[in-house]
This record gives C-alpha cells, structure tokens and sequence, in this order.
C-alpha cells in the first residue's frame, strides 16, 4: 500500500502511515486520541478459527506492558500437541494488524498476535510462524518473495423468500432481486477492508438452491496478491468479520466445502504469484515464464500432500469430484477450470481494450498490468490457512531445487477437459488427488521430509495433522453416503462451521 490516503482502515488514515510502518508509540497515540478503551488479542487455534483475549485499559503504563511483553495463555487448550504439564505460552501483538473493532460497542483496537515459548523464542509449531519459517525458506532459496491471495467462497442461508426466485445452480455474478444476500456481501466486504483486508472484489457464485424451507446463496470475496503472511491474514480476519455481521443479521453463514450432492461446494482457491521488487516474475515477453512453470511444477508434485493442509475434513472430499468445477487429477493448464493448477487470464496481450471501450482515451498512455498469477484449486476453508499457504510456498521452492522440474511440468499439463469422454486417455495418464481424509494423510507422510527440511514444519505440528486426519477414518465414507442425502447431511452437519 503506497497511498494511505483513501485506505478504509481507520488506523491507517488517522496514522497516515503503511501498516508495516507501524510502531509501538503509533498504537498507544491512536488509542489515546481516538477514545479506544478496549484492546483484544486473535490467535488461530488448531480449529483454524481465530481465539479472542480481552484487555480493559487500565492506564498507559498497563497498555504499554502488553503492547511490550503481551500475555500468558493455556497452549494446550489451543493446540493438542501441546502438554497441559507445560502448556503456558505466550502471545505478542504484531502492531501491522492493528484495526478498530467494527462489532464492539465500546471503542475497542484489535491486533493479531504471535506465540511465543518459555524461553522468549517464537513457537515452532504454530501455524502463523511456519508461514513465517516458509517465506524465509523460499527467499533465501530463490532470491524472491511469494504473494498469495484467496477467493473465499460461502453460503449465506435463512428463510426462503420466493420472490424473483434465482435458478438453481445458475447463480454467477447475479444481480438483486434474484440475488437475495448482495447487500449483506457489500456490507462485510466494508467491514473487511476496515479491518485491513486488501480486497480485489465480491460477486454471487454459482451455488443457489432451496431446502427445508430454506434459501442458500453462494457468494465470493477475492483478494488481492500481496505477501503470503498478510495474505494469510486477510483470509482469517474475513472469515471471523462474514460470520459476525451474519449472526448480527440472523442469517447462518458456512464455509463448508460440500452441503449437498449436485450443488455447488465452495472452495478456498489461492492465487500465487512470484515477485523480485516490483516485477512480477510470472511471465516473461508475455508468456508464463520458467520461473511460474518451475513454482508449478513443484506445488503439484506435492499436491497430494498440500490436501493435509488444505482439505481437513471428510466433506472436503465430496467436492472434490468429477464435473464440479472442481479438481481430481493432478495437472494444471491455461484457462482451464478442470485442472488443479489454473493459470487465468493475465492481461498479457499488446491490445488496448480500454481505448476501444473507451475512444477518449489514449492507447499510448496504458501500460500493461504485471497481473499474471497461478491458481491452486483444491482447497477449501476447513484448511488452517496458514499451514496450507506455508506448504504452498514449500511445495514451490522444491520447483527450483530440483533439476527436471521443466520437464515434470509439461509432463503434467493439459490443455483439454480432461473430464469429457474423449480425454478419458489423457486423464487416467493422470495422479489424482487422495479421496479421503486417511489418503490426505497417508500423502503428507510420504513427502513429510520436503515439508520439514529447512526446519519451516515442525515434526510436531506434521504428527499432529496426520493424527487428527486419520481420527476420520473416512477411507470409504464418500462410497458408503452416496446416493443417500440423508447421511451425507449428518457427515456435512458435523463440519457445518469448519475452518
């Protein structure tokens, strides 16, 4: 952010500063000049939802002591790799992250926060700080930094109301009054972007439908590329933001990734892209570049494995079927919704389209975007979004420490529909993604090593998410529901609010 002056973030505007220039001294002169009485802490737990920790401020000197050393809190209530013998942990509030609470009654200054150990040393097995870890990883190795964005996608639900009644499943980009909830997407978005979140747009998704007397609409936020840590935080303080505002409303928001069979399930699809100071490294005279191919090639020789981090619940594995939209083999491809990896269009090409939509204007004053990303669609929001971004950024390191990493991607590029009858040769050449929970699992511990060398994944926390995978036991689950929506809902109820 190089302009501050038409930022939403209140802190910002009053600071005139970028948040990653924030200071100490700067919290405590907000506070003090803008009547701020409260402060909160939030910290993703293993659940992958943000925790809250409340603070009365009782005088500067006691707002300057947990600005400075923070405060103790039960890890083992938080994380279950952690021992209730020697649980204390201790949390540190990163000032860049700091936001006025939109939902609080009492003028309340909001920041995400850091664990650290005993020791003053900042936990090794927390999500945030593996992300951490993997960027380092990544920039010593290639010289360069990752960014990252998410689409979130969800499904606001509450009483049918068939008044211009939407079709069903036709949804994408829909206007009132057939779409019921843009007001409400608006709303959060606004409140989001109070909150820090670099928003690229929001738009109705393709799933709508009607059950038990009840209407469901898919909606979507994008993002916008920018560092995987903010990234990755964008994405958590959205989700916490959608759900507040809709419990404000009555209306029940879920992120889940499958409601029902033959409707649309959401994803949390995350674009990347490679950047060296300003230039965006994806593309080189207008065509994707060896350096995107390699980070390719290496995110989808570890896809499989990604889905531990990005795929945490059984009903993860319902959407991720045929004719969906949504990815099965392991391949990527140009345009191409069938694939797992997706390179969009990138405004790549020498034409003008804004001087022929607009004949004002002039050809010769338009530079072309570096906009090109790369998209991994197999995720959705049961994932904790920091492990699943940090094993993103480690899957594409791998792409430029291995010498044949051109040659593996065009291996597994496609540029057919690889789900129609006449590719059915194609797609069987194919590796597909694990099926289940138990394969998710089974995956991450063949390749564990990739994930932990360099230190940037704890043994403790990959332990941890093979343990909780397998606890599912979910190998045949998908073939045992289908066919039976009855049991497909009591599988979908159970992670009706995951992530």
């Amino acid at each position: 952010m190089s302009n501050v002056n038409m930022c939403p973030n209140p802190v910002v505007q009053f600071l005139q500063k970028n948040p990653s220039e924030f200071r100490k001294a700067d919290i405590i002169r907000f506070i003090r000049e803008n009547g701020i009485r409260m402060v909160n802490f939030m910290y993703p737990a293993d659940d992958n939802r943000l925790k809250t920790l409340n603070f009365v401020i009782n005088s500067e000197e006691y707002l300057e002591s947990i600005l400075t050393y923070g405060e103790r809190v039960d890890g083992s209530s938080l994380f279950p790799f952690i021992e209730a013998g020697n649980s204390d942990l201790y949390v540190i509030p990163r000032y860049a992250t700091a936001f006025v609470d939109p939902f609080a009654e009492i003028p309340t200054l909001t920041m995400l926060a850091s664990f650290f150990n005993k020791e003053g040393r900042p936990l090794e097995s927390s999500p945030e700080y593996t992300l951490r870890k993997a960027c380092e990883s990544f920039r010593k190795t290639t010289g360069m930094e990752f960014y990252a964005m998410g689409e979130l996608e969800y499904y606001v639900i509450s009483d049918d109301n068939e008044l211009f009644a939407a079709r069903d499943q036709k949804g994408y980009h829909e206007s009132s009054p057939y779409a019921k909830f843009n007001d409400f997407r608006v709303e959060c978005m606004n409140l989001i972007a109070q909150a820090g979140g670099q928003i690229k747009y929001g738009h109705n998704e393709v799933g709508n439908f009607t059950l038990d007397g009840k209407i469901y609409e898919q909606n979507e936020i994008e993002f916008l590329p920018i560092p995987a840590m903010e990234a990755a935080d964008n994405l958590m303080v959205a989700k916490w933001v959608i759900r507040t505002a809709a419990m404000r409303h009555g209306y029940d928001v879920t992120f889940a990734p499958k409601i029902t069979a033959g409707k649309a399930g959401s994803g949390l699809h995350i674009h990347f892209k490679i950047m060296k100071g300003d230039r965006n490294m994806m593309t080189e005279n207008g065509h994707l570049s060896d350096i995107a191919k390699k980070a390719i090639a290496g995110i989808l020789d570890h896809a499989d494995a990604i889905t531990a981090f990005g795929n945490k619940v059984p009903t993860s594995y319902f959407r991720l079927v045929p004719h969906q939209e949504a990815p099965t083999s392991i391949c990527w491809g140009d345009r191409n919704r069938s694939v797992l990896v997706r390179v969009p269009l990138g405004w790549t090409g020498e034409v003008d389209m804004c001087s022929q939509a607009n004949p004002l204007e002039s050809a010769d004053e338009i530079e072309a975007p570096q906009k090109q990303t790369a998209e991994l669609r197999s995720a959705d929001c049961s994932a904790d979004i920091y492990q699943l971004i940090a094993g993103m950024v480690v899957a594409a390191r791998t792409g430029f420490e291995v010498e044949n990493a051109l040659e593996r991607a065009e291996a597994m590029y496609v540029n057919v529909n690889i789900h129609n009858d006449e590719n059915k040769a194609k797609l069987e050449s194919l590796e597909s993604l694990p099926d289940s929970c138990v394969a998710s699992a089974d995956a991450l511990e063949k390749k564990r090593a990739d994930f932990e060398k360099d230190g940037v994944f704890s043994p403790e926390m990959i332990d941890g998410v093979i343990s909780k995978l397998r606890k599912h036991d979910d190998a045949d689950l998908r073939r045992k529901v289908e066919g039976s929506p009855t049991e497909m809902m009591k599988v979908v109820k159970k992670s009706w609010h995951c992530g």
